[in-house]
């Protein structure tokens, strides 16, 4: 891997909580202060092409990604993701050549103790770096498939569909 690319469109990992207003917004992305504070040894750049809650992505967002990645000579690309959509986004993204792209992202915003985005972004940068080609979800410590999974709302992770 040369460089990872590091696109950034909002969703529950970056969303911050504001006492005045009782509500969450999507603030700056928190990858870049992640990546920093691990002190990776690896070249990075981000992108922030979106900040919204991954329910409210709609067609035109999604080719702005697709867009964005096709646009590039680049091959290994995270992209940090709210997790509701998650598995359509990548559905949308289709064939993508000999890139490596692995989505991501946290049920709980990443300025919180209890989040799962430093682990879910861990596990996402190295399975970028060992996968073959093609569109993959890192989320509860697991890479998936995104044909094959989906998100329990329920019981608030991804699961396989049988």
């Amino acid at each position: 891997m040369k460089k990872l690319n590091v696109l950034t469109t909002g969703g529950t990992i970056d969303k911050i909580y504001y006492d005045d207003k009782s509500d969450y917004q999507i603030g700056e992305p928190e990858i870049g202060r992640i990546l920093r504070a691990m002190n990776v040894a690896f070249e990075w750049e981000i992108r922030a092409l979106l900040r919204k809650d991954s329910l409210h992505l709609n067609d035109n967002d999604r080719v702005l990604i697709r867009q964005a990645i096709l646009a590039s000579d680049d091959t290994h690309y995270l992209i940090t993701h709210g997790t509701d959509t998650m598995v359509e986004t990548a559905a949308a993204l289709g064939d993508i050549g000999e890139r490596v792209i692995v989505m991501t992202g946290a049920l709980n915003p990443a300025r919180f103790i209890d989040s799962d985005a430093v682990f879910n972004i861990g596990c996402a940068v190295g399975a970028v770096q060992c996968l073959p080609p093609g569109i993959w979800i890192a989320m509860n410590g697991r890479i998936w498939d995104p044909t094959k999974v989906r998100k329990n709302r329920e019981a608030n992770r991804f699961e396989a569909i049988h």
